[in-house]
């Protein structure tokens, strides 16, 4: 595999970026209230085991964004739109691919697809546009 130089600054921005996106995707004047009444779960139970997701979710935003900095070079993505499009193409072929069929085959609502999909695929469009045009 081909070596290539990294910014951590710009894959830190990049995982604190999704977590910006996801804080007000699941706003309450967004999609606090359907997401929850989707996945069954109270407001006080969220509370509850908010700031132990929150660090799972800081962890796994991390990674991602550290995987696709790596898209991005091999991609020769250098501005915000080609950035943005590898973004949308990791979205496509390895999220909602999977979580497509993982709302399939649990038989959930496909509002629920949306919503967490939504929230999904404005990240990796702005990681990707931060990936790729600060190297």
């Amino acid at each position: 595999m081909k070596e290539i130089p990294i910014n951590y600054w710009a894959v830190l921005v990049a995982a604190i970026a999704k977590m910006i996106v996801g804080a007000i995707w699941y706003s309450p004047p967004l999609f606090a209230t359907p997401w929850r009444t989707l996945v069954n779960i109270s407001e006080a139970d969220m509370k509850a085991s908010l700031g132990r997701a929150m660090a799972v979710d800081f962890i796994a935003s991390l990674v991602m964004a550290f995987v696709l900095v790596h898209a991005v070079v091999y991609a020769g993505a250098a501005t915000l739109g080609t950035g943005a499009a590898v973004g949308f193409f990791n979205w496509l072929g390895f999220v909602a691919a999977v979580t497509i069929a993982q709302v399939t085959y649990e038989r959930r609502p496909f509002r629920l697809f949306l919503i967490n999909n939504g929230a999904l695929l404005i990240s990796l469009l702005v990681m990707g546009a931060i990936l790729a045009v600060w190297r």
